[in-house]
């Protein structure tokens, strides 16, 4: 909630989405421990392209509909791996991340832009309460 807040006060001053994404990923990084790797894909020509992220080097092009972030997309709702060895399909830009949670980015037409992807080094790190928060933070990119 604190963050939230936070989140709030920082991104009031600039309408921009970049630059909005940019700020939810340093803060969500420096913030949260368990956050081995947090950024943005974002859909550009049909392709996920990363973008703003911090954490170790990331995959520049995710394989189409393989992996996480692409059942986000696919499947346009939050989802939540507790072990990324276990996910059909799981891709590894890195293999020390263990779990991951990805959250759809919709624009103000409601139209999937691209998602959050946000991965820990540890086992079951994230949970119900991670993704109401995480999208939370989310819809705050395009309002």
């Amino acid at each position: 909630m604190r963050l939230f807040q936070q989140l709030q006060a920082l991104l009031a001053k600039s309408a921009d989405p970049d630059a909005r994404m940019a700020t939810i990923v340093a803060v969500l990084y420096h913030k949260m421990e368990y956050f081995f790797w947090t950024g943005f894909y974002l859909l550009k020509a049909g392709d996920l392209l990363v973008k703003t992220y911090q954490g170790p080097l990331a995959c520049q092009v995710l394989q189409k509909h393989a992996g996480v972030c692409w059942a986000g997309i696919d499947q346009q709702k939050t989802i939540l791996v507790p072990d990324v060895h276990q996910f059909p399909g799981h891709i590894a830009c890195d293999s020390r991340s263990l779990s991951e949670i990805v959250v759809p980015v919709k624009n103000l037409q409601g139209e999937i832009t691209g998602v959050l992807d946000v991965d820990s080094k540890w086992l079951n790190s994230f949970d119900s309460t991670d993704a109401e928060w995480l999208e939370k933070i989310v819809n705050l990119i395009y309002r």
